[in-house]
Protein backbone atom coordinates (compact mmCIF):
# COMPACT_ATOMS: atom_id res chain seq x y z
CA UNK A 1 0.00 0.00 0.00
CA UNK A 2 1.24 3.52 -0.64
CA UNK A 3 2.01 5.74 2.00
CA UNK A 4 -1.50 7.39 3.43
CA UNK A 5 -1.78 11.13 3.73
CA UNK A 6 -4.82 11.25 4.68
CA UNK A 7 -6.24 9.17 7.68
CA UNK A 8 -9.83 9.68 10.13
CA UNK A 9 -9.84 7.29 13.26
CA UNK A 10 -13.44 7.14 14.52
CA UNK A 11 -13.00 7.63 18.05
CA UNK A 12 -14.71 5.78 20.75
CA UNK A 13 -17.96 7.03 22.37
CA UNK A 14 -17.15 7.99 26.10
CA UNK A 15 -14.56 9.97 27.51
CA UNK A 16 -12.77 7.19 29.68
CA UNK A 17 -12.83 5.06 26.36
CA UNK A 18 -11.01 8.05 24.54
CA UNK A 19 -8.42 7.91 27.01
CA UNK A 20 -7.65 4.53 27.07
CA UNK A 21 -7.27 4.87 23.03
CA UNK A 22 -4.50 7.93 22.78
CA UNK A 23 -1.82 5.35 22.85
CA UNK A 24 -3.01 3.76 20.09
CA UNK A 25 -3.95 7.17 18.56
CA UNK A 26 -0.52 8.36 18.97
CA UNK A 27 1.45 5.02 17.33
CA UNK A 28 -1.21 5.81 13.98
CA UNK A 29 0.88 8.96 14.43
CA UNK A 30 4.21 7.93 14.93
CA UNK A 31 4.04 5.30 12.11
CA UNK A 32 2.54 8.10 9.77
CA UNK A 33 4.19 11.25 10.56
CA UNK A 34 3.26 13.02 7.47
CA UNK A 35 -0.14 11.73 7.07
CA UNK A 36 -3.09 14.49 8.04
CA UNK A 37 -4.76 13.09 10.93
CA UNK A 38 -8.79 13.25 11.84
CA UNK A 39 -11.02 12.41 14.36
CA UNK A 40 -14.10 11.17 13.53
CA UNK A 41 -16.08 11.55 17.26
CA UNK A 42 -19.50 12.17 19.24
CA UNK A 43 -20.22 15.97 19.85
CA UNK A 44 -19.60 15.47 23.71
CA UNK A 45 -15.46 14.04 23.14
CA UNK A 46 -14.50 15.91 20.42
CA UNK A 47 -13.57 18.95 22.23
CA UNK A 48 -11.18 16.73 24.23
CA UNK A 49 -8.78 16.30 21.01
CA UNK A 50 -8.23 19.60 21.46
CA UNK A 51 -5.41 18.32 23.98
CA UNK A 52 -3.96 16.19 21.67
CA UNK A 53 -1.52 17.79 19.68
CA UNK A 54 -1.31 14.32 17.31
CA UNK A 55 -4.54 15.18 16.31
CA UNK A 56 -5.06 17.81 13.16
CA UNK A 57 -9.02 18.16 13.38
CA UNK A 58 -11.96 16.70 14.75
CA UNK A 59 -15.14 16.07 12.35
CA UNK A 60 -18.62 15.85 14.46
CA UNK A 61 -20.29 11.89 14.43
CA UNK A 62 -23.68 12.62 13.31
CA UNK A 63 -25.14 8.89 12.07
CA UNK A 64 -24.28 6.26 9.09
CA UNK A 65 -25.58 9.07 6.71
CA UNK A 66 -24.44 12.16 7.95
CA UNK A 67 -20.93 10.69 8.40
CA UNK A 68 -20.78 8.89 5.11
CA UNK A 69 -20.97 12.15 2.95
CA UNK A 70 -19.06 13.92 5.65
CA UNK A 71 -16.21 11.50 4.86
CA UNK A 72 -16.90 10.61 1.25
CA UNK A 73 -13.74 11.23 -1.16
CA UNK A 74 -11.49 12.32 1.67
CA UNK A 75 -9.27 9.66 3.37
CA UNK A 76 -7.07 7.25 2.47
CA UNK A 77 -7.68 4.99 5.43
CA UNK A 78 -10.38 4.57 8.20
CA UNK A 79 -9.19 2.97 11.87
CA UNK A 80 -12.21 2.44 14.03
CA UNK A 81 -11.74 2.18 17.59
CA UNK A 82 -15.00 1.45 18.34
CA UNK A 83 -16.63 -2.42 17.96
CA UNK A 84 -20.32 -1.16 16.42
CA UNK A 85 -21.42 -2.36 13.18
CA UNK A 86 -23.21 1.69 12.37
CA UNK A 87 -19.24 3.00 12.54
CA UNK A 88 -17.90 0.55 10.21
CA UNK A 89 -21.07 0.94 8.04
CA UNK A 90 -20.31 4.92 7.83
CA UNK A 91 -16.52 3.98 6.52
CA UNK A 92 -18.16 1.49 4.11
CA UNK A 93 -20.76 3.84 2.81
CA UNK A 94 -17.80 6.47 2.24
CA UNK A 95 -16.05 4.12 0.28
CA UNK A 96 -12.57 4.75 2.18
CA UNK A 97 -10.15 3.00 0.21
CA UNK A 98 -8.70 1.16 3.47
CA UNK A 99 -11.15 -0.01 6.51
CA UNK A 100 -9.36 -0.73 9.47
CA UNK A 101 -10.31 -2.24 12.82
CA UNK A 102 -11.60 -5.30 15.14
CA UNK A 103 -13.76 -7.97 13.64
CA UNK A 104 -16.55 -7.72 16.18
CA UNK A 105 -20.30 -7.23 15.60
CA UNK A 106 -20.76 -9.49 12.34
CA UNK A 107 -18.84 -6.15 10.70
CA UNK A 108 -15.67 -7.97 9.27
CA UNK A 109 -17.19 -8.10 5.44
CA UNK A 110 -17.08 -4.07 5.47
CA UNK A 111 -13.55 -3.93 6.89
CA UNK A 112 -10.53 -4.14 4.15
CA UNK A 113 -8.27 -5.33 7.14
CA UNK A 114 -9.23 -6.69 10.59
CA UNK A 115 -8.95 -9.17 12.66
CA UNK A 116 -10.33 -11.14 16.49
CA UNK A 117 -9.71 -9.55 19.88
CA UNK A 118 -6.86 -11.30 21.11
CA UNK A 119 -7.18 -13.67 24.61
CA UNK A 120 -3.82 -12.42 25.82
CA UNK A 121 -6.09 -8.83 26.36
CA UNK A 122 -8.65 -10.00 28.70
CA UNK A 123 -8.13 -8.71 32.11
CA UNK A 124 -5.79 -6.41 31.20
CA UNK A 125 -6.22 -2.27 30.78
CA UNK A 126 -7.89 -1.17 27.89
CA UNK A 127 -4.88 0.86 26.55
CA UNK A 128 -3.30 -2.92 25.64
CA UNK A 129 -7.06 -3.64 24.00
CA UNK A 130 -6.68 -0.55 20.88
CA UNK A 131 -2.89 -1.28 20.98
CA UNK A 132 -3.70 -5.34 20.09
CA UNK A 133 -5.70 -4.36 17.22
CA UNK A 134 -3.29 -2.46 15.89
CA UNK A 135 -0.89 -5.29 16.13
CA UNK A 136 -3.37 -7.65 14.84
CA UNK A 137 -3.51 -5.58 11.47
CA UNK A 138 0.45 -5.91 10.57
CA UNK A 139 1.35 -2.76 12.54
CA UNK A 140 4.34 -1.83 15.15
CA UNK A 141 3.08 -1.07 18.19
CA UNK A 142 6.33 0.28 20.49
CA UNK A 143 7.26 2.03 23.78
CA UNK A 144 5.18 2.78 26.69
CA UNK A 145 1.56 3.71 26.13
CA UNK A 146 1.18 7.32 26.10
CA UNK A 147 -2.56 8.17 27.80
CA UNK A 148 -1.59 11.95 28.42
CA UNK A 149 -3.56 15.14 28.00
CA UNK A 150 -1.80 18.63 27.53
CA UNK A 151 -4.28 20.87 28.93
CA UNK A 152 -4.78 23.93 26.84
CA UNK A 153 -3.58 27.05 29.14
CA UNK A 154 -6.88 28.57 28.46
CA UNK A 155 -8.81 25.44 29.90
CA UNK A 156 -6.56 25.55 32.71
CA UNK A 157 -7.22 29.37 33.13
CA UNK A 158 -10.92 28.52 32.93
CA UNK A 159 -10.55 26.18 35.84
CA UNK A 160 -8.61 28.54 37.88
CA UNK A 161 -10.80 30.92 37.50
CA UNK A 162 -13.97 29.13 38.34
CA UNK A 163 -12.42 27.59 41.32
CA UNK A 164 -11.18 31.26 42.87
CA UNK A 165 -8.44 30.63 45.92
CA UNK A 166 -8.02 27.07 46.93
CA UNK A 167 -6.20 24.79 47.42
CA UNK A 168 -8.73 22.64 46.57
CA UNK A 169 -9.76 18.82 46.32
CA UNK A 170 -11.97 17.36 43.82
CA UNK A 171 -15.13 14.79 44.50
CA UNK A 172 -16.40 12.93 41.36
CA UNK A 173 -19.13 11.05 43.24
CA UNK A 174 -21.34 10.39 40.05
CA UNK A 175 -21.00 7.70 37.27
CA UNK A 176 -22.68 7.10 34.15
CA UNK A 177 -22.80 3.73 33.86
CA UNK A 178 -25.65 2.73 36.48
CA UNK A 179 -25.38 2.99 40.33
CA UNK A 180 -23.94 -0.17 40.79
CA UNK A 181 -20.08 1.60 40.19
CA UNK A 182 -20.58 4.21 42.86
CA UNK A 183 -19.60 4.42 46.73
CA UNK A 184 -22.01 5.91 48.67
CA UNK A 185 -22.30 9.71 48.51
CA UNK A 186 -22.20 10.34 52.58
CA UNK A 187 -18.94 8.35 52.34
CA UNK A 188 -17.75 10.58 49.69
CA UNK A 189 -18.56 13.67 51.75
CA UNK A 190 -16.94 12.20 54.64
CA UNK A 191 -13.61 11.08 53.38
CA UNK A 192 -13.22 14.19 51.45
CA UNK A 193 -13.82 16.11 55.14
CA UNK A 194 -11.26 13.86 56.78
CA UNK A 195 -8.45 15.18 53.48
CA UNK A 196 -9.99 18.98 53.12
CA UNK A 197 -8.52 18.75 56.83
CA UNK A 198 -5.79 17.43 56.64
CA UNK A 199 -4.77 19.59 53.60
CA UNK A 200 -6.46 22.64 54.42
CA UNK A 201 -8.44 22.55 51.53
CA UNK A 202 -11.53 23.39 49.44
CA UNK A 203 -13.77 20.91 48.20
CA UNK A 204 -15.40 21.28 44.53
CA UNK A 205 -17.86 18.40 43.64
CA UNK A 206 -17.77 18.17 39.81
CA UNK A 207 -19.80 15.92 37.39
CA UNK A 208 -23.24 16.38 35.05
CA UNK A 209 -26.09 18.01 34.95
CA UNK A 210 -28.30 15.04 35.92
CA UNK A 211 -26.00 14.89 39.04
CA UNK A 212 -26.31 18.32 40.78
CA UNK A 213 -28.89 16.84 43.35
CA UNK A 214 -26.08 14.00 43.83
CA UNK A 215 -23.73 17.08 44.50
CA UNK A 216 -25.94 19.10 46.71
CA UNK A 217 -26.01 16.83 49.48
CA UNK A 218 -22.43 16.01 49.82
CA UNK A 219 -22.24 19.47 49.59
CA UNK A 220 -24.72 20.05 52.76
CA UNK A 221 -22.91 17.28 54.56
CA UNK A 222 -19.59 19.47 53.91
CA UNK A 223 -20.78 22.98 55.08
CA UNK A 224 -20.42 26.08 53.42
CA UNK A 225 -17.02 25.62 52.24
CA UNK A 226 -17.57 23.15 49.35
CA UNK A 227 -18.58 23.99 46.12
CA UNK A 228 -21.26 22.30 43.35
CA UNK A 229 -19.42 22.46 39.84
CA UNK A 230 -22.17 19.57 38.34
CA UNK A 231 -23.54 21.10 35.07
CA UNK A 232 -21.65 23.97 35.08
CA UNK A 233 -18.75 23.48 32.96
CA UNK A 234 -18.03 22.38 29.62
CA UNK A 235 -15.54 19.26 28.77
CA UNK A 236 -12.96 21.77 28.65
CA UNK A 237 -14.06 23.94 31.34
CA UNK A 238 -13.93 20.15 33.68
CA UNK A 239 -10.24 19.45 32.51
CA UNK A 240 -8.89 22.78 33.64
CA UNK A 241 -11.58 22.30 37.15
CA UNK A 242 -9.23 19.12 37.06
CA UNK A 243 -5.87 20.18 36.37
CA UNK A 244 -6.56 22.52 39.49
CA UNK A 245 -7.19 20.55 41.77
CA UNK A 246 -4.58 18.91 44.29
CA UNK A 247 -6.58 15.69 44.74
CA UNK A 248 -9.38 14.05 43.37
CA UNK A 249 -11.72 11.42 45.17
CA UNK A 250 -13.90 9.45 42.41
CA UNK A 251 -15.55 6.60 41.08
CA UNK A 252 -14.53 4.98 38.39
CA UNK A 253 -15.77 7.16 35.37
CA UNK A 254 -14.75 9.72 32.53
CA UNK A 255 -13.56 12.21 35.34
CA UNK A 256 -11.11 10.02 36.85
CA UNK A 257 -9.38 9.20 33.32
CA UNK A 258 -9.87 12.90 33.00
CA UNK A 259 -7.41 13.30 36.12
CA UNK A 260 -5.14 10.47 35.41
CA UNK A 261 -4.36 12.10 31.72
CA UNK A 262 -3.93 15.04 33.30
CA UNK A 263 -1.07 13.67 36.11
CA UNK A 264 -3.86 14.68 39.14
CA UNK A 265 -3.19 12.75 42.02
CA UNK A 266 -6.64 10.65 42.42
CA UNK A 267 -8.04 7.60 45.02
CA UNK A 268 -10.82 5.60 42.59
CA UNK A 269 -13.05 3.23 44.69
CA UNK A 270 -14.11 0.56 41.97
CA UNK A 271 -17.27 -2.21 42.91
CA UNK A 272 -19.26 -3.91 39.54
CA UNK A 273 -16.01 -3.06 37.07
CA UNK A 274 -12.90 -4.57 36.48
CA UNK A 275 -10.35 -2.50 37.89
CA UNK A 276 -7.82 -4.40 35.61
CA UNK A 277 -9.06 -3.35 32.35
CA UNK A 278 -10.22 0.44 33.22
CA UNK A 279 -7.86 1.09 36.14
CA UNK A 280 -6.54 4.96 35.71
CA UNK A 281 -3.62 4.75 33.68
CA UNK A 282 -1.26 7.17 36.05
CA UNK A 283 1.61 6.73 38.57
CA UNK A 284 -0.13 9.11 40.77
CA UNK A 285 -3.42 6.82 41.22
CA UNK A 286 -4.66 4.37 44.34
CA UNK A 287 -7.54 1.97 43.51
CA UNK A 288 -9.40 1.07 46.51
CA UNK A 289 -11.57 -2.03 46.17
CA UNK A 290 -12.72 -4.64 48.39
CA UNK A 291 -12.20 -8.44 47.24
CA UNK A 292 -15.82 -10.10 46.76
CA UNK A 293 -16.49 -13.14 45.15
CA UNK A 294 -19.41 -11.17 42.91
CA UNK A 295 -17.03 -8.18 41.60
CA UNK A 296 -16.51 -7.39 39.03
CA UNK A 297 -20.25 -8.69 37.78
CA UNK A 298 -20.37 -5.34 35.12
CA UNK A 299 -23.94 -4.86 35.77
CA UNK A 300 -25.40 -0.81 36.01
CA UNK A 301 -27.34 -1.92 39.50
CA UNK A 302 -26.69 -4.41 42.25
CA UNK A 303 -29.00 -7.35 42.65
CA UNK A 304 -28.01 -7.90 46.20
CA UNK A 305 -26.48 -5.55 49.40
CA UNK A 306 -23.90 -3.57 47.07
CA UNK A 307 -20.97 -5.70 49.22
CA UNK A 308 -18.38 -4.54 47.01
CA UNK A 309 -18.93 -0.87 47.94
CA UNK A 310 -20.63 -0.68 51.30
CA UNK A 311 -17.05 -2.63 52.54
CA UNK A 312 -14.89 -0.07 51.30
CA UNK A 313 -14.26 2.28 54.46
CA UNK A 314 -14.07 6.06 54.72
CA UNK A 315 -10.81 5.86 56.27
CA UNK A 316 -8.78 3.41 53.38
CA UNK A 317 -10.14 5.93 51.43
CA UNK A 318 -8.77 9.13 52.94
CA UNK A 319 -5.57 6.95 54.23
CA UNK A 320 -5.04 6.12 50.36
CA UNK A 321 -5.71 10.19 49.67
CA UNK A 322 -3.18 11.02 52.18
CA UNK A 323 -0.33 8.61 51.50
CA UNK A 324 -0.82 9.96 47.85
CA UNK A 325 -0.01 13.39 48.40
CA UNK A 326 2.51 12.97 50.82
CA UNK A 327 4.92 10.42 48.57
Amino acid sequence: MSTPSRIVVRAPNWVGDVVLSLPALRDLRRLHPAARLEVLARPWVGELYRAVSEVDAVLECRGVAPDAAALRGRFDIGVLLPNSFAAALSLWRASIPQRWGYATDARGPLLTRSCRVPERVRGQSQVYYYRAMLEGLGLAVEGPPDASLACPPEWASSGETLLGEGPWIGVNAGAFYGTAKRWAPERFAAAAALVARRLGARVAIVGAASERPLGESIAAQLGGSARVLCGETTLAGLVGVLKQVRLLLTNDSGPMHLAAALGTPLVAVFGSTDWRETAPVSGHARVVREDTACAPCRLRECPIDHRCMTRVSVDRVAAAALELVAA
